[in-house]
């Protein structure tokens, strides 16, 4: 959707390994939460870290691992028969943030985690927040494919995302921590 053709023209990336307690697991947000404490898969956690703040929703999309795929609209990619998956829940007030996706198969995909903090759904380059699994800095050209890509295992592969905003002219980044 609208998200994808604006996230198409910045670059965005980010990542932090967390481990995870068994306490820890079962705070797994979202519709798909059963696949990741559950082990059964294939399925990716995504610990989630550097959120600016903690309003509007968090989301989960994943993709083929093609060019021609990735961040493109998701009627079109239905529509020719591929495979796209949403996952989004509204930001925690508090703790960490651990959500789980799907996927149909092992395999190589693209995912891409977005902080749409004014809950609206559309992408605001100006206040919302993205990261990929690479956590490279994102920041002012185009997301590439390899910052995007995750092999997921036939069970639950995890990954680190660190949420990345915009920073001035130097484009998206990790916020710095205040102190």
């Amino acid at each position: 959707m609208a998200s994808r053709k604006l996230l198409a023209g910045i670059a965005l990336s980010g990542a932090m390994m967390v481990p995870l307690t068994g306490k820890a697991q079962a705070g797994v947000l979202g519709p798909d939460s059963s696949a990741c404490t559950s082990g059964t898969g294939p399925a990716i956690r995504v610990n989630v870290s550097g959120l600016k703040d903690r309003v509007g929703e968090l989301k989960l999309e994943l993709y083929p691992a093609t060019e021609a795929d990735f961040l493109k609209d998701d009627r079109d990619l239905v529509k020719e028969g591929k495979f796209f998956r949403r996952v989004r829940v509204p930001t925690p007030q508090s703790g960490a943030i651990i959500m789980c996706i799907k996927a149909p198969t092992p395999g190589r995909y693209a995912l891409l985690f977005t902080h749409n903090r004014d809950g609206r759904n559309k992408f605001d380059f100006w206040s919302d927040g993205a990261g990929f699994p690479s956590n490279v800095k994102l920041g002012r050209t185009r997301p590439k494919l390899n910052m995007a890509t995750i092999n997921v295992g036939p069970g639950v592969t995890t990954t680190d995302i660190q949420a990345q905003y915009l920073r001035g002219l130097g484009g998206f980044g990790p916020i710095k921590p205040k102190g």
